[in-house]
C-alpha cells in the first residue's frame, strides 16, 4: 500500500528515488568513515569537507531536480559558452598546481571550470540532437557539429594538461551520440583511427610524466620507488586486506604513508586494506545500483533530451567509477579520477553531484509528463 496516501509520510518525500538515494547516502557516509581513517583517527580535514561538501551540494541536486525542461533547454547553450570561455580564462590567468594549470581563483571559490564542463557537454549534446531532425542522423550534421562540441573543450582541457578530463570529455559525449542513433560504423571507424593514431599521439601528444604513467601500468615493478611506486602500493593496500580487511582505522599502508593520496585518487585502496573484499563489494554493489537507476531514468523518459541526458549523465559518472577502480588496481594509468562521493575532493562532488541532481531532473519529468513516445 502506498504509504504516502495513508498520510504516514509526506508526498514530497515519498516522490523521492530512495532507491537511489539510500545507496548514495550509505556510499557517501562510507566514504567519510574511510576518510576519518585517512587521517588517523580525526573527523579534519577530510571527512567534515566531505561531508559538508554533500550537503551543500546536494541542495543543489535538490535545486537542479526542480527545474522545468523549457528553462534547461534556453540555459544549455549559453552555460557551454560560459564554461567555454571559463577555460579559455584558465590558460591566461589560472592558477597552477603540481605541474598544471586547472583552476581559477574567484575569490569565494577555487573554481575547476573543466569539471564543470562535463555535465554540461552532456546537456549540448543531448540538446543538439533532441533539435535535429531524426532524418538527418546519419548526416554530415550529426557528426561535425558534436566534434566542434566535443572538440573544443577537449582541446582547452589537453592544453593544461588533464588527459583524464579531456578523455571524460570524449566517453561522456561519445555516449550521447551513441544513444542518440549515429551508425555504429562510425564508432567503429573512430575506435581503428584512434588505435592507428595511438603510437603518435604517445610519442609526441603526451607529457613525459604522462609517458612514464602508461608504461608503468604494463610493468609498474620495473620502477617501484619511481613511476611505479603509486600502483605497487595500491596493489599491497588492497591485496593485504584480504576478505574482511585488518580493522577499522588499522591500516598500515596509509597511516605509514606508504600509500600516496590515500583520501583522494586511492581512497578505495585505503578502503580495501582496512575493509577487505566485503568493503569493496559494498562499495561496487551501491554504485551498480545507482548506475542502475540511472539507465532506468533513461529508458523512461519520455522525451528524446531527457532520455540523452539521463544516459549521458549515468555515462559520466559510469566513467569515474571505472577509470578510478582500474587504476587503482592497476589496469589503467594513474591519471588521477577520484572515486565519486568517496574521495575527498570538492570539484569531483560538484560534477557528480550535478549528474546526480539531472537525473532527478528527468525522473521528475517523466514522472510528471503524460506518456506518449520520444519527442523533440
Amino acid at each position: 500500500m502506498n504509504v504516502a496516501r495513508r498520510g504516514i509520510v509526506p508526498d514530497p518525500i515519498a516522490r523521492q528515488p530512495w532507491g537511489m538515494l539510500i545507496p548514495l547516502l550509505l556510499l557517501t557516509a562510507f566514504g567519510a568513515a574511510v576518510l576519518y581513517s585517512a587521517a588517523g583517527g580525526s573527523m579534519d580535514p577530510f571527512a567534515s569537507s566531505h561531508l559538508t561538501r554533500f550537503a551543500v551540494f546536494l541542495v543543489m541536486a535538490a535545486v537542479i531536480a526542480a527545474l522545468p525542461q523549457p528553462f534547461v533547454r534556453l540555459m544549455t547553450y549559453p552555460a557551454y559558452v560560459v564554461v567555454l570561455l571559463l577555460l579559455m580564462a584558465v590558460e591566461i590567468i589560472g592558477q597552477v598546481g603540481g605541474g598544471s594549470q586547472r583552476w581559477l581563483n574567484l575569490g569565494f571559490i577555487v573554481l575547476q571550470p573543466s569539471e564543470l564542463m562535463k555535465p554540461v557537454i552532456v546537456l549540448t549534446l543531448a540538446l543538439y540532437f533532441a533539435k535535429l531532425p531524426v532524418g538527418l542522423i546519419t548526416s554530415w550534421r550529426a557528426l561535425a557539429v558534436p566534434a566542434v562540441i566535443i572538440g573544443l573543450p577537449m582541446g582547452l582541457v589537453l592544453l593544461q594538461p588533464d588527459l583524464g578530463t579531456s578523455l571524460a570529455l570524449a566517453f561522456g559525449g561519445g555516449v550521447v551520440m551513441l544513444l542518440a542513433g549515429l551508425p555504429l560504423r562510425w564508432f567503429f571507424g573512430a575506435g581503428l583511427a584512434a588505435a592507428a593514431a595511438a603510437p603518435v599521439a604517445f610519442y609526441f601528444g603526451l607529457q613525459e610524466y604522462q609517458q612514464r604513467r602508461v608504461l608503468t601500468m604494463f610493468d609498474p615493478e620495473a620502477d617501484p620507488l619511481g613511476a611505479g611506486y603509486h600502483i605497487t602500493q595500491s596493489k599491497i593496500a588492497i591485496g593485504s586486506g584480504g576478505l574482511f580487511g585488518k580493522g577499522f582505522n588499522n591500516g598500515s599502508q596509509s597511516h605509514l604513508q606508504y600509500l600516496p593520496e590515500p583520501h583522494t585518487d586511492f581512497v578505495f585502496a585505503t578502503m580495501a586494506e582496512e575493509w577487505g573484499l566485503l568493503g569493496g563489494l559494498f562499495v561496487i554493489i551501491a554504485f551498480a545500483i545507482i548506475l542502475r537507476w540511472g539507465l532506468k531514468v533513461a529508458f523512461q523518459s519520455r522525451d528524446r533530451f531527457g532520455s540523452l541526458v539521463a544516459g549521458g549523465m549515468t555515462a559520466t559518472i559510469f566513467f569515474y567509477v571505472a577509470v578510478n577502480l582500474l587504476m587503482v588496481m592497476g589496469f589503467a594509468p594513474v591519471v588521477g579520477i577520484p572515486l565519486p562521493f568517496m574521495s575527498h575532493g570538492g570539484s569531483s562532488m560538484l560534477t557528480n553531484m550535478i549528474c546526480i541532481g539531472a537525473l532527478m531532473m528527468v525522473n521528475r519529468w517523466n514522472r510528471d509528463a503524460p506518456r506518449s513516445g520520444f519527442a523533440s
